[in-house]
């Protein structure tokens, strides 16, 4: 048999101080004891305000009965896993954390990791109404499918008996001539009331839909912000221009949601050994406004899955969290606004998107 190894004294210190996760030791007495440099820069406090504050102070105030609630738990010896909370920072903003907490009752100590998980309930919270969004749409459509049908069947069934009419041999030539007319009218009445009826609806459609002036570097700076940390953990870097076409008429929720998706796809689907290198500009040539999103990723084999790549639940790489739903988003958004997008990429060179806004 082999020998066995002597087990060897490692300083942890050196772990916890360099992680990217947010790590803390908190008392049993609701005070933290330590944390990590990445828990004071994410917080935005120092390391006096976060010892001589009791922890609950920093919780959304939402969150705090809930929390309680857990903290009883872990008092009581059962680690805590898997559970979100909110956290006000120093700067006021809000974020999103994922707990995984183990107890210590020897120690009367609680030995924490805290994700920040602010992006993804982004996305979540986007995808949630827009699938609201859609089971409205669903929900008009099917009332134009019962009304129509309703509506319709008499100038159909008009239109039939016309037709059997015509069929009869013993009509003349001047009794044929004034069916036909007939049945002309009845078709030009069932053509306007169709189309009264898509008219309408395309009117719920845009009617919903608030359109302002856009500024591309604003929306950036708030989503940036949103997910500082996701960003800073990736070593992102970002290039902008937006001197060609500073705004754009649209719509500002759905162009932070456009800006969210394709930020945080470049960074779920960069290359293992590269960081993400992202180009965002804006053009205005011959009166057409278009935006122009390119990142050195995975990208896409186009030949193969070119055709799906706006499409919904596509997944195209092996990511755990993937879920098929950020581009189908973007391209929603865009063309249900008049505008278009187009997708160039190669494997392991990265994708270009293109949005073209409506004049």
């Amino acid at each position: 048999m082999p020998e066995a190894v002597a087990p060897i004294h490692i300083q942890l210190d050196p772990f916890f101080d360099l992680s990217m996760d947010s790590l803390c030791v908190a008392g049993f007495d609701g005070y933290f004891r330590k944390v990590n440099p990445a828990f004071v820069k994410l917080l935005g406090y120092s390391e006096e305000e976060l010892f001589s504050t009791l922890i609950s102070d920093f919780i959304y105030e939402e969150d705090r009965e809930i929390t309680a609630s857990h903290r009883e738990s872990l008092i009581k010896s059962k680690p805590l896993v898997n559970f979100e909370n909110r956290y006000i920072c120093k700067s006021g903003e809000l974020i999103w954390l994922h707990w995984t907490s183990i107890p210590m009752p020897e120690e009367q100590l609680v030995y924490a990791i805290a994700k920040n998980i602010t992006h993804k309930k982004s996305l979540e919270s986007e995808r949630v109404s827009h699938v609201a969004h859609l089971s409205q749409i669903n929900q008009k459509l099917k009332q134009l499918n019962y009304t129509t049908s309703h509506d319709l069947r008499s100038p159909v069934n008009n239109l039939l008996y016309l037709v059997d009419i015509l069929g009869l041999e013993e009509n003349n030539k001047e009794e044929t001539a004034k069916i036909l007319d007939y049945i002309k009218l009845s078709a030009e009445g069932l053509k306007t009331t169709l189309d009264s009826y898509v008219d309408a609806l395309k009117e719920n459609e845009v009617t919903s839909i608030r359109i302002d002036e856009v500024c591309f570097d604003e929306v950036f700076q708030k989503v940036k912000s949103s997910i500082s940390s996701l960003i800073e953990d990736s070593k992102a870097k970002f290039f902008l221009d937006f001197s060609a076409l500073e705004s754009v008429g649209f719509n500002t929720s759905y162009m932070e949601s456009i800006f969210l998706n394709l930020i945080t796809n470049s960074i779920k689907y960069a290359k293992p050994d590269v960081f993400p290198e992202i180009r965002i500009t804006t053009n205005q040539v011959n009166g057409e406004n278009s935006f122009v999103f390119t990142d050195n990723g995975l990208g896409f084999d186009m030949d193969k899955v070119g055709h799906l790549v706006f499409n919904l639940n596509q997944r195209f790489h092996g990511t755990k969290d993937s879920k098929g739903v950020g581009l189908y988003l973007v391209h929603s958004h865009i063309t249900s606004l008049g505008g278009s997008i187009n997708v160039d990429s190669e494997v392991n060179k990265g994708s270009t998107f293109t949005i073209k806004f409506k004049s």
